[in-house]
Formats: C-alpha cells, structure tokens, sequence
C-alpha cells in the first residue's frame, strides 16, 4: 500500500477519535467525515460534513478534526473543506441513530433506561435545584444521564446547570430535520421548555408560558419522542408541583418510572407531597422513594436549627409505606445551604463545586443508591441457554 494511503488510514483512525459535542458518537460514526487524503509532501486534506447549516458546534468539531490529524506521523499540513450533509445524508444519519422505529418513544416499558420522575406537592421546595444536582451527581459517577424539565410553567433547570447565555436566555437545541439534539450541561444532556421560547416572546411575556393540558402533554411527548438523548442509564423527569396535567401524562406515557417524592420537614408541605405520591400510585408508577429538602440549619455552634419544622420526610415515607404496602425509604434528608442556592443562582451545581457541603454529601449519597441499580433488566430475556 502507498504511503499516502497508509497516512490516510491513520487519518481516519485519529478521526475517529472526535466526538461530537451534541450527539457523543465519534464523527466518523456520524458518517461526517468525507474524503481523506495525504499527498507525499504530508499535506492532508480532510472532507468534514456538518450536520446542519449554522451547527453551533461547528468551530470546536473543525478545531478537533485539525488537531487529531496534525497529531498523525507524517503530516506536515492540515486543510479542512468544511460543507454540509444533503438531506439525504440527514435522513440516513437519523435513521442510524433511532433505527427503524424513528417515532417511537423509547423509554415506556420494557426500556434498559432506569427513569425517574421527580415530584412533589407544592412549590417551593428545591425539586428542581435537587434534580439538577443529582442528574450531575450521577453523571460524575461515569453514567449516561438525561434530564427532562417538565415543569413547564416553571422551567427553571437550564439556569441551574448554567445553560443560558448573558441575557438569561437558555442554550438553544439543534434540530437535524425533525430530531432534537438536546444541550449537554456537566455531561448531563437537558431539555426544556425555556430552550424553545423565543427571545423576543420572552422579553415581552417574561417568558411565561400559558398552555392549557393537550398543548402539554404534546409538549412532553415530543420531549420523550423527538429528543435525541441516545443510550441513556438513567433519565430524570422534574416535574411540576401538584398532581395536574403534566403529572398525569407522564403516568400515561411512563407508567415504568420510579417515582422519587421531595418534600421539605413542614407538616403542611408533607400533607401536600404525599398526594402526588398518591396519583402515582394511581397510575401505576412505583413510588421508589422520599427525599426530605432544607431539613435544617446548621449554626456557627454546630446546633441545627429546624426552620421548617422536623419529621415531615419520614412521615411522608410512612404514610406512603402505608399506602403501598411495600417500603418507601426516606433516601435523604438534605439541610438547608448557602452552597446549594448559590450555586443553583449561578449554574455550578454544588454537587461539583462544593462536594463537601453537607448538602452536596446528601445528595451524592442518593446517586450512589441509584447509581448502584444499574440499568432495569428485570423480566428481559437475556438471550442466553444452558450449554
């Protein structure tokens, strides 16, 4: 084989060591790389096809594809003739991703992905600021995470995990064809409403969203079905508080899903979360687990003070033990921080920035949990036979 051909090949070996920052498949995967040749000076000229027209991760895929095929014995310069797919190549590519069922939604039952839906009562209570820290907790821990801000009315997720720009405006996903690529955040991949609402919507509404049920379940389905998260481990729902629409949708559309129940240790708050563990029970989710929120202050002397109370998180876990007749565990009792408020207001998740936060160690004690689960094999058939 001739030199040049030989540097080629190595070319598309180191090629294929790039990633797509969207889609986490290497490049040449994605069919993206197109003709690769080295003359016999070791002037490499490599055919990059983007998948879109304006793909926001266009600069950093041409500066990897640069430096993986400088970094190759032999090469002495570096051309890369930058051009989009046809819409052929698009609908290929989608059909290598999803495979042949495009429009099924992937995660009802019988799904590998272990999916939970975080709910509570009332607002207020940190759920958001709670599952956007976990869905990073676990990520760190080497899984694949996905997360999907459902709370509609009250999107707050990308802000949390830092997904908005220096106007407040949340990273927007790219669309190849009718595909969603979701934002990655902390190696968490994020969907939510707030990443459709255009800017100038925004700054006339203030961004508030006034949808009535069928509009929102539409919303969801198409977040379930259209977003392309790929081989999840686990993905997380934040759902919004109380037991309306989107609660009762994501019964119908996941009846598979563990059902984590957040509520802080006010009597009041506990009467109300247990009713959303309620609906989910009625809709034949399994409720996994309590996690109690701002479960107290630790002053300077080392004494906790109990500013909303204590007890609420294991009298919820009780009476939905009750209810179910099997045991729902209090998984954490996370007190109250100036870490995890800040670090929410700011995009850097305590969890990361500050682990050893009493706060952040609760949390991370419940990803270990789950992490621990693995991926949901029960009542699959392996394929395997005694030899």
């Amino acid at each position: 084989m001739p030199a040049t051909d030989v540097r080629a090949d190595a070319v598309r070996v180191a090629l294929s060591r790039v990633i797509d920052p969207e889609i986490r498949k290497p490049i040449t995967d994605l069919d993206m790389v197109g003709a690769v040749s080295v003359s016999d000076t070791g002037a490499a000229d490599v055919a990059l096809k983007l998948t879109i027209v304006g793909c926001p991760a266009a600069a950093s895929i041409e500066r990897d594809v640069r430096e993986a095929t400088a970094s190759v014995p032999g090469v002495s310069s570096v051309r890369v003739d930058v051009s989009v797919m046809s819409k052929d190549e698009r609908a290929a590519l989608t059909l290598k991703l999803r495979g042949p069922g495009q429009r099924v939604m992937p995660f009802g039952p019988g799904t590998l992905t272990r999916v939970y839906a975080i709910t509570s009562g009332k607002g207020g209570v940190g759920k958001s600021t709670l599952t956007a820290n976990l869905a990073v907790a676990l990520a760190a821990r080497g899984l694949s995470v996905g997360l999907v801000d459902a709370d509609v009315y009250g999107f707050s997720i990308p802000g949390i995990l830092g997904l908005v720009d220096a106007d407040g405006f949340a990273a927007r996903p790219t669309r190849v064809d009718d595909m969603i690529l979701p934002p990655v955040a902390h190696g968490v991949k994020v969907i939510s409403i707030g990443m459709f609402i255009d800017p100038e919507q925004a700054s006339a509404t203030g961004g508030a969203v006034a949808w009535r049920g069928p509009m929102l379940h539409r919303t969801i389905t198409q977040f379930l079905t259209d977003v392309y998260f790929g081989d999840l481990d686990v993905l997380l729902l934040d759902l919004p508080p109380g037991t309306g629409d989107v609660a009762i949708s994501i019964g119908q559309l996941l009846p598979n899903a563990d059902v984590i129940v957040l509520t802080t240790p006010q009597a009041a708050a506990a009467d109300v979360a247990e009713r959303s563990g309620l609906v989910a029970m009625q809709t034949g989710q399994n409720v996994y687990g309590v996690i109690e929120n701002m479960a107290g202050l630790v002053t300077p002397d080392g004494s906790v003070l109990d500013v909303f109370g204590a007890g609420g998180g294991a009298e919820v876990a009780r009476r939905l033990s009750e209810r179910k007749g099997a045991d729902v565990p209090l998984l954490a009792s996370v007190p109250i921080s100036v870490a995890l408020r800040s670090g929410g207001d700011v995009g850097a998740p305590v969890v990361l920035a500050d682990p050893a936060d009493p706060a952040a160690a609760a949390i991370s004690a419940v990803a270990d949990t789950l992490a621990r689960r693995g991926r949901d094999l029960a009542g699959r058939r392996l394929g395997l036979a005694p030899v």
